[in-house]
């Protein structure tokens, strides 16, 4: 028969269950351990009063025993937020599928931990392996069904502060990125290559020359930010407690990466400009200079299309940025300050004007001379030139420079395509067909009106002025009337540094031997792939520039909110990518960056960025400074 005793203790659901839900089943399990070991420490006898082995009664006289309580915790200090663990297996793997690795994470480390937290776990002798948090897991502590209606009504009645940590087990799983290890005093990395021993003792990764040897970043180069994790800076014991992200850039392993192009990708309000302008102005530093064939040392040059009106002001000092903040950022080695070498090339057309009214750097007014359209024929095609008509433009654009010498305007061309003499006899020559002739005369005239031999000084006799050692040139071109205007002077001074820099008998040596870094804003709408010969022209020019670029000091500073319709060709060449708040998924899938970081990017405040540079660093999440090192807005 059963004792009806054995009841006793039965809680209904609608009753108060204070009592249960103190005293959890693990410590109730330890609690009747204690009362057996009592037991066997008075051979099996029951405790009595007055012997030197019981234990104390209550003071109220009740009946029940009571025991001194002990902590459970392991007497000693720990170090570190966790051990790694073996329960569901410990393996690393040259496939990373096939990796296994976990660490049990402490009550008290619980709440400071997250994803993407870099971490460390020691080897025996001495080497480290360097890893991040991938994964996050609670998990059962003691055998349970917590997927009741009791379990669930009981929990919902909890505040939050009455979980109990201690009843579950709380595990990271880790993603092993190198073996940190001391070669002769330098701390240097390999590609993991052991696997760490059950119940090393897991550590956040607080050294700063532990975490940039472990992500491959750099001591020196350009600045781009600060290493972050979640959007929150990565602190160490050091000062300053951030860590500085550096873009490679000196010959030491290879050739700087500013010469292997830069692609700054970022939706409306992403801090786009912000982020772009705080680069450009550290290859402005006067310390910056780059080797050249011949042994010189020489500082870059900027030229940096400027679709709305706002790089002009680097000029300005910052009113924003004050005493302290410029302080940091010299102790970071971060170039600051207005640029004085700052000069607005500013493109002449006829029934258009330039305010210029923003900043305060020195304007330069050119045109275009017809004269470029003798190597450029692209530049008047008005609109879509097919494969026979395309020719057809060479033969004529052939003809009147032959006939008019390099003086030819664009006014005295389109008169000399009016001469029905000339059609008649091309078309009878076989050269032309007068059908393809009008179209091209057509094409040639839909050239907006004011863009050529305006009354301004020729972009070809501004070698000097476009490109200068340590100088920023800006050509704005928010002032023109159509988009088509704007691509007509972009791809002109675009088009005149990239053969200058690429030719073997060029124009202009100033262009020739100066490093430069060419910067395009909306660059989508310049350099988008499309089946027209003109664009077929300018990306075949760009992607011809991209690949020697390395070679001739020249590196493609691309800014873009829409990174997928830039042309294929072009991008593959692009090196480093700075990604910041991209909404839109196609944008996201083209720039191509790992899928971890990938799905951070929607979710990326104003100046957060991820990048992605594999002959640089690993990929990392970075911060970007938040005071603009030069004036930014109104």
């Amino acid at each position: 028969m059963t004792d009806l005793g054995d009841f006793n203790d039965f809680v209904g659901d609608d009753t108060d269950e204070s009592d249960s839900e103190s005293e959890p089943e693990g410590r109730r399990a330890s609690g009747d351990e204690a009362t057996a070991a009592g037991h066997e420490s008075n051979g099996g006898e029951t405790a009595t009063s007055g012997t030197d082995n019981t234990a104390p009664v209550a003071d109220d006289g009740d009946d029940e025993l009571t025991f001194e309580q002990y902590d459970a915790n392991p007497v000693g200090t720990e170090n570190g937020i966790g051990a790694i663990s073996v329960s569901q297996g410990l393996r690393v793997s040259e496939d990373r599928e096939r990796t296994t690795l976990r660490a049990f994470v402490t009550t008290g480390n619980r709440e400071q931990v997250r994803l993407g937290k870099y971490l460390v776990a020691p080897y025996p002798d001495d080497e480290l392996l360097f890893c991040r948090i991938v994964g996050l897991e609670y998990a059962q502590e003691f055998q349970s069904d917590d997927a009741t209606e009791i379990h669930a009504r009981r929990a919902m009645r909890r505040s939050a502060d009455e979980f109990a940590e201690r009843d579950y087990k709380f595990v990271a799983e880790l993603e092993p990125i190198a073996v940190l290890f001391s070669d002769r005093g330098d701390l240097k990395r390999r590609m993991v290559d052991r696997v760490p021993k059950p119940g090393a003792t897991v550590g956040e990764a607080d050294d700063a020359t532990q975490i940039k040897t472990g992500l491959k970043i750099p001591e020196e180069g350009v600045f781009l930010g600060h290493l972050s994790v979640g959007g929150e800076k990565v602190r160490t014991a050091a000062r300053p407690p951030t860590i500085d992200y550096r873009l490679k850039d000196d010959y030491t392993d290879g050739d700087p990466l500013v010469f292997r192009h830069t692609l700054v990708a970022g939706g409306t309000g992403s801090g786009k400009t912000h982020a772009s302008k705080n680069m450009l102005r550290q290859y402005l530093s006067p310390e910056r200079t780059y080797e050249m064939d011949d042994g010189r040392e020489v500082q870059t040059a900027v030229v940096q299309f400027d679709p709305q009106d706002e790089y002009a002001q680097m000029h300005d000092d910052n009113p924003d940025m004050n005493a302290d903040i410029a302080q940091r950022y010299e102790r970071e080695g971060i170039a600051h300050g207005g640029h004085d070498d700052t000069i607005a090339l500013v493109p002449k057309m006829a029934g258009s004007s330039y305010p210029g009214s923003n900043h305060h750097a020195e304007q330069l007014e050119f045109t275009i001379p017809f004269s470029m359209a003798n190597d450029l024929p692209w530049l008047v095609a008005g609109s879509n030139l097919n494969d026979n008509q395309y020719p057809a433009l060479l033969e004529l654009l052939n003809r009147f420079f032959r006939n008019y010498g390099e003086q030819g305007t664009y006014s005295e061309f389109l008169t000399f395509l009016d001469d029905p003499a000339l059609k008649e006899e091309l078309h009878e020559s076989g050269r032309v067909h007068e059908a393809t002739f009008d179209a091209v005369k057509r094409r040639v005239r839909g050239v907006p009106s004011g863009v050529f031999d305006q009354d301004a000084r020729p972009i070809t006799d501004l070698d000097h002025e476009l490109v200068r050692p340590g100088g920023l040139t800006v050509v704005p071109t928010y002032h023109l009337p159509s988009s088509r205007a704007k691509e007509l002077f972009v791809l002109a001074v675009s088009s005149l540094l990239i053969d200058d820099k690429l030719s073997n008998d060029p124009a202009s040596d100033r262009i020739k031997e100066t490093p430069l870094v060419l910067g395009m804003d909306e660059a989508h709408n310049f350099l988008t792939d499309a089946d027209t010969v003109q664009a077929q022209k300018v990306i075949q020019k760009f992607t011809e520039a991209a690949k020697q670029g390395r070679k001739e000091r020249l590196g493609l500073f691309l800014i873009t909110q829409d990174p997928q319709d830039i042309a294929d060709p072009v991008f593959k060449q692009v090196n480093t990518k700075v990604v910041l708040n991209l909404g839109d998924e196609d944008a996201i899938k083209s720039v191509n960056i790992p899928p971890n970081l990938e799905d951070k990017v929607p979710y990326m405040e104003k100046g957060q960025m991820v990048v992605y540079s594999p002959d640089n660093s690993e990929p990392v999440e970075l911060t970007g400074l938040s005071t603009c090192v030069t004036r930014h807005g109104d």
